[in-house]
């Protein structure tokens, strides 16, 4: 349960005095007056982490450089520093192809603090360890057992044939990708096109980096899409977890290809004024020990919680413990890597509740009451690491993006620190996709309540910017079905074709797609959503290769071949989708005020509202047209019809 909540005037006015901003939130929100010492001390646990980074690491800066000295590095003469950090570990060691896989002959040198340290002299000025190589690290354990580890810092891992595990491959190029085009500035309203690689070709198997950059990227520009957020870039075992068992978070997944080819991938969408996402997954890693972070000194508390507290009973995945050193050392040098490696621009935080709470959100519902977000189930040593990631991230490059993929609801997390917020700069909407499902589950469209609809695209936080989106990778995965697969079901193998007159079905599920997608785009949000290829309405769901569907590829696939022949209705979508994309480039309303919404006509099934001096009107009635409909403007005058 929450803690009361103290309400008294004095911490009333000890809380504005500690918190630069936070009289600004609280005139925004004054139902979170209550909860002003909550923000107080989280605003100070953030500022003293910050402090004692500063006193003991020379400041953030340095202290998200780990990258810099920890993992293996080329030194000016042709030798190798190597550093770990294993507190558990009785004896470290490097051995590899360099030396005949001898696992003792190369031994750390123990120092403080549980990191241990290793410089391989040259032979000939020449690295003894050449790029390519394969390596290990051993650990000799407190109970003498002997582990073979991936270092945690590893920039590039693969696995080669029929082996279950992945090798650590010494990644250390001649000549390595130089980014030569500058990042975009942070769009005005992002339009984000959520995408995954290795799906991203109609053929049965694994597309590669090359490919996407290609062959994705020109259809994501021309459809006016002005942001990437990527997914399962970060090296997972599994490819049917969908990046989300993540086994080495340095590593850029090998089964796409080369480093060299991730980033030239973003340096071209840089090229198009393309803003790049990374999903990035903080939340929990891969119980995996051999190729995972897992176990790597021979414990369990490593870079994890000891105990229970250390495992994700839903996820069966393992919790890092944020109020370590260390980790917060591991987790921001990863997120400041991808951001200078690779030139991301920002990133997706995913299984953000997860973290907020010790209840991790498992079998526990969100009503809305402010209780639910204060007290002692949230976890403040997760918040306080995600303000410094959001901290670090905007200071290295202010025009980052920042996004939390929040379920709880959770009041500032898209607020300045300042305020005593958690600084991300946007938070999914993730009610809406829920919604349109709903809607398309339980209820004839005749039967679509339009006052709900516009609660559930409206109902979020005055000046908290959200990411709206009808349908993403959830709504697409096997289980449930895309909203075109809903809408249009087995006709969509029969009767999509132009050659073929149209069917009631067909009619109406082509007309409600760009409905729903529409309104979604003009009134769910501050930034719009949407998974690869469901701009055209894919078929099917997606599924990746598994034991329970015989490793096919089929589903793990997406087709754009369908919206490239002229005999298909699937390309009236994607035309559909570039449209609205431009009209919002042209008029920005999701960088508008939020819409006025002056009809929702239950009877007549039409929703009018203004944005960005935009007039919208949407009629659901599944059989009534009208002429001559009166609707309320703000403007007078005469207004063009853009579109259908």
């Amino acid at each position: 349960m929450a803690a009361p909540a103290d309400c008294s005037e004095a911490a009333l006015a000890a809380a504005l005095a500690d918190v630069p901003e936070l009289g600004r939130l609280l005139e925004v929100d004054p139902y979170l007056k209550p909860f002003a010492q909550d923000f107080q001390r989280r605003y100070k646990r953030f500022t003293q982490t910050l402090n004692d980074i500063g006193e003991n690491e020379d400041g953030i800066d340095k202290f998200s450089r780990g990258y810099e000295s920890f993992g293996i590095h080329r030194c000016a003469d042709g030798g190798l520093y190597c550093k770990e950090w294993a507190p558990g570990a009785e004896g470290v060691f490097l051995t590899g192809d360099f030396n005949d896989w001898n696992p003792f002959s190369y031994p750390y040198k123990k120092l403080d603090y549980g990191k241990w340290e290793l410089y391989i002299p040259p032979n000939q000025n020449k690295s003894l360890v050449p790029h390519g190589s394969k390596l290990k690290v051993v650990i000799r354990s407190k109970s003498g057992e002997i582990l073979y580890r991936i270092s945690p810092w590893a920039k590039y891992v693969a696995r080669e044939g029929d082996n279950v595990n992945y090798d650590w491959i010494h990644w250390d190029p001649e000549h390595p990708y130089k980014l030569k085009h500058s990042r975009p500035k942070k769009p005005r309203g992002v339009r984000i096109y959520e995408s995954h690689v290795g799906i991203s070709s109609h053929e049965g198997k694994i597309a590669s980096y090359k490919h996407f950059t290609c062959n994705v990227l020109p259809r994501i520009k021309d459809l006016g899409y002005n942001c990437i957020q990527m997914m399962a870039v970060m090296e997972h075992a599994y490819y049917a977890s969908f990046g989300y068992q993540i086994t080495s978070f340095f590593a850029a997944s090998s089964r796409y290809g080369t480093p060299e080819e991730l980033k030239e991938l973003v340096d071209t969408a840089h090229s198009m004024g393309i803003t790049v996402l990374l999903d990035v997954v903080h939340s929990h890693a891969s119980k995996n020990s051999e190729d995972g972070l897992n176990m790597f000194d021979g414990t369990d508390s490593c870079y994890f919680h000891s105990g229970p507290r250390g495992n994700h009973d839903l996820w069966d995945s393992r919790l890092f413990a944020y109020s370590s050193w260390e980790v917060l050392r591991f987790l921001l040098s990863n997120i400041r890597w991808w951001l200078e490696e690779y030139g991301f621009d920002g990133f997706r935080f995913d299984g953000i509740t997860s973290m907020l709470y010790h209840h991790h959100g498992m079998g526990h519902g969100f009503s809305g009451d402010y209780h639910e977000y204060f007290g002692l189930q949230v976890d403040e040593d997760a918040l306080t690491y995600l303000m410094l990631a959001n901290h670090l991230v905007h200071t290295l490059y202010p025009d980052s993006i920042t996004i939390a993929e929040d379920v709880s609801g959770m009041p500032a997390l898209c607020c300045p620190i300042s305020q005593g917020g958690c600084g991300f700069d946007y938070r999914l909407a993730m009610a809406i996709p829920d919604k349109w499902i709903q809607l398309l589950k339980e209820f004839k469209d005749e039967d679509w309540n339009m006052g709900n609809i516009v609660h559930t695209l409206t109902n979020r936080r005055y000046l908290e910017k959200c990411i709206a989106y009808a349908e993403s990778h959830d709504q697409a995965l096997v289980g449930d079905k895309t909203l075109a697969f809903w809408l249009m079901d087995a006709e969509m193998y029969t009767n999509m074709s132009v050659l073929t007159p149209f069917t009631p079905v067909i009619d109406r599920g082509i007309q409600l797609h760009k409905m729903i997608r529409l309104i979604t785009h003009a009134l769910g949000g501050e930034g719009y959503l949407n998974f690869m290829g469901n701009e055209f309405g894919h078929p099917e769901w997606l599924d990746f290769p598994r034991k329970g569907n015989n490793e096919s590829y089929h589903y793990a696939r997406r087709q754009f071949h369908l919206t490239d022949d002229d005999l298909l209705r699937y390309k009236f979508l994607n035309n559909f989708d570039r449209d609205m994309n431009k009209l919002e480039e042209r008029f920005g309303w999701l960088s508008a005020p939020q819409a006025y919404v002056s009809e929702k006509h239950e009877d007549n099934k039409v929703i009018t509202f203004e944005r960005a001096d935009l007039l919208f009107i949407f009629n659901f009635h599944p059989s009534k047209s009208y002429t001559d409909y009166r609707v309320g403007t703000k403007s007078p005058g005469k207004y063009p019809f853009c579109c259908q």
